[in-house]
């Protein structure tokens, strides 16, 4: 018996078909394929293909959310950055396809979710302990998501995997430098 429809069931079989086999995979049809129905019967469920990667989309921003929440949970400085940089690592490898669907332009629901507010939250938890002002904020969480995804990218397509040493040095080096960059932000005057 299969599992009655609903968008949310949908879209989590999307993410977990991102998961086994990438994001860019994901198809009305391939998803259609795994619920055992036809692809005109999820229309009824998701608007079309960028309303179900955007469902896998904000739900892979409500579980990072939720695990970014809690290893930040009362840590400041270098501590909650490391925590904040983990997470992210973790969520990547555990959930592979859900992060490649963070890695595209996202609709505006998706932009506007509660799911990217708390994200944006806890990017700024992490900056607070950090003398910077509020106005570099953004400047400065554009740093973290491109240093830290990019990482993630070049680490998940195999481009450390032919020289030493091991990635996880390469990895705690650029969450230190991270730390010391954001300790010593220049400030426009």
């Amino acid at each position: 018996m299969r599992p009655s429809l609903n968008a949310a069931t949908v879209v989590a079989e999307a993410a977990a078909f991102a998961d086994e086999a990438g994001f860019e995979m994901v198809t009305l049809s391939a998803v259609a394929r795994r619920l055992g129905v036809q692809a005109p019967s999820l229309y009824s469920h998701v608007r079309d293909l960028e309303a179900l990667r955007d469902g896998v989309t904000a739900l892979a921003l409500s579980e990072l959310a939720d695990r970014v929440g809690e290893a930040i949970a009362g840590r400041s400085g270098l501590t909650a950055l490391r925590s904040y940089a983990a997470a992210y690592r973790e969520y990547a490898r555990e959930s592979p396809g859900r992060w490649q669907s963070l890695q595209r332009r996202a609709g505006e629901a998706v932009v506007r979710s509660d799911a990217a507010r708390n994200m944006a939250a806890q990017a700024g938890a992490v900056l607070r302990g950090y003398s910077m002002p509020p106005e570099e904020h953004v400047h400065a969480v554009r740093l973290l998501g491109s240093t830290i995804n990019g990482f993630l990218a070049l680490e998940r397509s195999g481009n450390f995997d032919h020289s030493s040493p091991a990635p996880e040095e390469s990895w705690d080096r650029t969450v230190v430098a991270l730390d010391s960059l954001l300790r010593a932000w220049p400030v426009r005057d």
